[in-house]
């Protein structure tokens, strides 16, 4: 398979569509994935999620097609590798020391995740009222 040429489903993401900040990062790949290479799985719908629902809720989870799932940081990196923008950013991010760096990144960002979640909904809230 052609990393150029990224055929449509070539990648699997799961995702919380109840997470504001998800939902934003997502939408975010969703433009950039001009060729439909990603199919997104929204783990907020009914019938999202093949497997351990709370599992896959708790981390960004990605599997390439005929590939083993992963996880977390690996999972950004599986994201950008087939995103043709973003495939610069793979390959730099793609070396176990820096896989081991971002790694403890989001591990950081999961513990603070819900505190920024409830910051994105208050902050969402008051723009629907048309508060600054």
């Amino acid at each position: 398979m052609s990393r150029s040429d990224p055929r449509p489903g070539e990648l699997t993401v799961w995702y919380d569509g109840d997470c504001p900040i998800c939902t934003a990062e997502i939408g975010l790949m969703r433009r950039l994935d001009s060729s439909s290479a990603i199919a997104f799985v929204d783990l907020s719908l009914a019938g999202g999620c093949p497997t351990d629902r709370a599992a896959r809720l708790a981390r960004l989870h990605a599997q390439p097609r005929g590939g083993a799932m992963v996880s977390g940081a690996a999972a950004f990196v599986a994201m950008w590798r087939v995103l043709p923008g973003l495939r610069p950013l793979a390959a730099l991010a793609s070396p176990p020391p820096v896989q081991w760096l971002l790694e403890r990144a989001y591990l950081v960002f999961l513990k603070v995740r819900p505190s920024l979640q409830a910051i994105a909904r208050w902050l969402l809230a008051r723009r629907q009222a048309g508060r600054p």
